[in-house]
């Protein structure tokens, strides 16, 4: 089982479930040619086993031709939770990490037009990659961070997380009167437009501001 790292911190928790949302700003979702959520967010499951940590390589799976990258803020879930208000939403989320949501396009794409689920676009061994988490206790998000990504030096994701059509309150409140949150999950809010294809060689740079930065090559 993997298990979380934490920044100025010993403290080891064990991975959880990987909760995502799809479609979280909507210049991204208008770039894939997707209806903007307005109601209620686009939820979607990673396992824990996808995870690897800022450092460490993507395997490119050969059955994919079209391997996306999306940087995304992930919420860590410091204590179980279900049904939440405000302000017990606010009280689980107790920190934050960078990651990269990395998606097969083509599959997803493919699995759409048959009205399949996403999952195996979605989860496979290094699909998803993290940095440390930074408890709230250390650093309290604005609401407005800039979040970023360069594939070989050159930008290709550059936002705010103030253009997240759900912020992360409202993420932890919709997931919970759904599914209990445990101490240990975590939540992917969303990639900002700017998505595209990367491929074996390439190196990956993607960064949030005041909580961390993830260095990573596709192979």
């Amino acid at each position: 089982m993997k298990s979380l790292k934490f920044k100025n911190s010993e403290e080891k928790v064990p991975i959880g479930k990987i909760v995502c949302v799809g479609r979280n700003y909507a210049a991204h979702a208008k770039e894939l040619g997707n209806d903007v959520p307005d109601q209620f967010p686009i939820i979607f499951l990673k396992p824990a086993s996808n995870v690897i940590f800022s450092g460490q390589s993507v395997i490119h799976p050969p059955y994919s031709n079209n391997l996306h990258h999306e940087v995304e803020l992930v919420l860590y879930i410091g204590a179980d939770i279900k049904n939440a208000n405000d302000e017990t939403a606010e009280a689980a989320i107790q920190g934050y990490t960078v990651g990269l949501d990395m998606t097969l396009r083509d599959l997803q794409f493919e699995f759409k037009e048959k009205g399949d689920p996403w999952t195996l676009a979605k989860c496979f061994d290094t699909a998803a990659v993290l940095t440390d988490v930074v408890l709230k206790s250390n650093y309290n998000l604005k609401g407005d961070e800039n979040i970023s990504l360069f594939v070989n030096g050159i930008v290709r994701q550059n936002s705010s997380i103030k253009n997240m059509i759900f912020p992360p309150v409202e993420i932890v409140k919709f997931i919970s009167a759904r599914m209990t949150l445990e101490k240990g999950d975590l939540i992917f809010t969303g990639t900002p437009e700017g998505v595209g294809r990367v491929v074996p060689g390439d190196k990956i740079e993607a960064s949030l501001e005041n909580v961390g930065s993830i260095t990573t090559q596709i192979i």
